[in-house]
């Protein structure tokens, strides 16, 4: 199943600059998510870091991470935060991060469900570009049901 950026914007809240998904390509319900993030020399982050020699911030890949995770866990139980739902980052653990990420590359986000108990879930994540492996990572994210005024 795929899904494109108005498709993906149903359930996450982040919007721009904070939107870190681009398309996903595959989703298991339940499961597992393989999505894209496309880095461009245009991204705000790449004003200061670093001038000269642009690298995306490492908790800026773990937030990619985190944000495709959520749009699986949103997506497997049909949740959405105009609904009043959202996914909160709650931490990482384990997380390696091993190659800079700079302008030009795809990020592939790969996120696969651990664990889901009394709203709390744990996803084995991690970021690849091309073959090679950018970060690793355990994420725990908590769903929060929050009033709609």
């Amino acid at each position: 199943m795929m899904m494109n950026i108005e498709q993906i914007k149903e359930y996450l809240p982040q919007r721009y600059p904070f939107l870190l998904v681009d398309r996903v390509v595959e989703i298991d319900l339940g499961k597992s998510i393989l999505a894209y993030k496309n880095v461009s020399v245009n991204e705000h982050f790449f004003e200061g870091h670093f001038p000269g020699q642009p690298i995306m911030p490492g908790v800026l890949i773990i937030e990619a991470l985190a944000q495709a995770a959520g749009v699986l866990g949103f997506k497997s139980q049909e949740k959405k935060p105009k609904d009043g739902y959202l996914y909160y980052f709650v931490g990482a653990d384990d997380v390696r991060l091993k190659r800079p990420v700079v302008p030009g590359d795809q990020l592939k986000l790969e996120a696969t469900i651990v664990t889901s108990k009394r709203g709390i879930y744990k996803f084995q994540c991690k970021a690849s570009v091309g073959d090679e492996l950018v970060c690793s990572a355990t994420i725990i994210c908590a769903e929060r049901k929050n009033e709609i005024d």
